[in-house]
């Protein structure tokens, strides 16, 4: 039977699956399960092997509902990739009522108009998240419902996905028994979680290091500025690793979260690594300044291409609550001082910033933050509604598509 206090999460990633489950008590989450599995089904958010993600995702709903004794039938599910795109828009409409007053009836109409933009072929739209309303082309409001006017405009964000992905993700969600309740782009949902109302409303910016992929997100004013995928993440590190110190990958992961450290200054010369203790097949010592140049080498594209990207949106980068850190990568030694020097602001690894309880030795894991970040955005989506925030990431447009392929997308 279904518990309306049971919120699911699943974080599908391109190297494993989390699912994160929690109860809902006093307005307040309590994490009750937990379940984490390999993933080699995706390759930079799109699925590859659809017979591997699904078992991937099985075996993680299997861990969480064990842990939790719960059984899962629907879960808010995350999207990321290169195919993720944001672009603002603007929406246009005449205020419906003689008297002109705004409605509700007025906000999802001009919030509509601004969704139908002229835009490229085979996307979805994931979210309509609007930034300001203008009222007769002078009065610039957060919340119009309930003033006069003739005119009501709004200027909105508008994240998209490829069909193509979307459906792929649908479909192997589907065949692992679980309904869709809502698809959301993952630094959006992290971002609630990692982020407080204070830091969003000032100014900061989530950047999430992946495997594959880095995805962030810009705040000012409580609103989200502008979000993206880059194609680099903490793997590439990996695979540099790999190549510099000619030894297998597995190893040279074992280097990288054990050894790696993000800033090769703070390491002396000579202090090195015998790698025969690591791995008895390998033969050699391995210089730690050398490793820590090859990490910072490739954080320094990452978060080069980030700033540059917002530099070409003229998107403001002197945000006061500074760079939250999460992912994978944000396990990296260094790497909060690294950001701080290369984006000249202030930074830390996330940490909850809501009401989150229970399994207190994940919480603050930058590993499990996405999956826990998409049961959050589970827990608030009948908050957000009641007070009028206005995102749209649930599957309205595509379930007139899906509903004769997937029989059981929806519960």
């Amino acid at each position: 039977m279904h518990d309306p206090n049971i919120v699911v999460g699943i974080d599908i990633g391109n190297t494993k699956v989390i699912t994160s489950i929690g109860k809902v008590e006093n307005g307040a989450i309590d994490v009750i399960g937990l379940g984490k599995s390999e993933n080699q089904g995706i390759r930079k958010g799109v699925i590859v092997d659809i017979e591997e993600t699904v078992s991937a995702i099985t075996a993680s709903l299997e861990e969480a509902e064990r842990m939790s004794g719960f059984a899962v039938e629907s879960a808010v599910v995350g999207i990321s990739g290169p195919f993720i795109e944001s672009e603002q828009s603007r929406g246009v409409i005449a205020v419906t009522k003689p008297d002109g007053e705004i409605s509700f009836e007025d906000i999802a109409r001009v919030i509509d108009a601004a969704k139908a933009i002229p835009s490229k072929p085979n996307r979805e739209v994931l979210h309509v998240l609007p930034f300001n309303f203008i009222i007769d082309g002078t009065e610039v409001v957060k919340d119009p419902i309930g003033m006069t006017g003739i005119r009501l405009e709004v200027i909105a964000n508008i994240v998209s996905a490829s069909s193509n992905a979307v459906k792929s993700l649908a479909r192997a969600v589907e065949q692992a028994g679980i309904n869709i309740s809502e698809l959301v782009f993952t630094p959006l949902s992290t971002a609630k979680l990692l982020m407080s109302k204070r830091q969003m409303d000032i100014g900061a910016m989530l950047i999430d290091l992946g495997a594959s992929t880095t995805s962030y997100a810009v705040y000012e004013e409580g609103e989200l500025v502008t979000c993206g995928v880059v194609p680099v993440g903490s793997m590439h590190i990996t695979n540099d690793l790999a190549i510099g110190l000619r030894t297998n990958l597995d190893l040279a992961e074992i280097v990288k979260v054990k050894y790696g450290y993000a800033l090769p200054d703070k390491i002396g010369e000579k202090e090195e690594i015998d790698l025969s203790k690591i791995d008895k097949n390998e033969e050699g010592t391995a210089s730690l300044r050398y490793v820590a140049e090859i990490i910072e080498a490739r954080l320094n594209e990452i978060f080069n291409i980030i700033r540059d990207n917002l530099v070409r949106q003229d998107c403001n980068t002197a945000l006061p609550a500074g760079v939250v850190l999460t992912g994978g990568g944000a396990r990296i030694d260094g790497i909060v001082e690294m950001t701080k020097e290369l984006m000249r602001l202030p930074a830390q690894v996330g940490k909850p910033a809501v009401e989150i309880s229970g399994l207190i030795d994940k919480l603050d894991d930058p590993l499990y933050s996405t999956s826990m970040g998409l049961m959050y955005w589970g827990k608030d989506k009948t908050v957000a509604h009641k007070s009028m925030n206005f995102e749209i990431p649930n599957l309205n447009g595509l379930v007139g598509k899906f509903k004769s392929a997937f029989k059981n997308f929806l519960p």
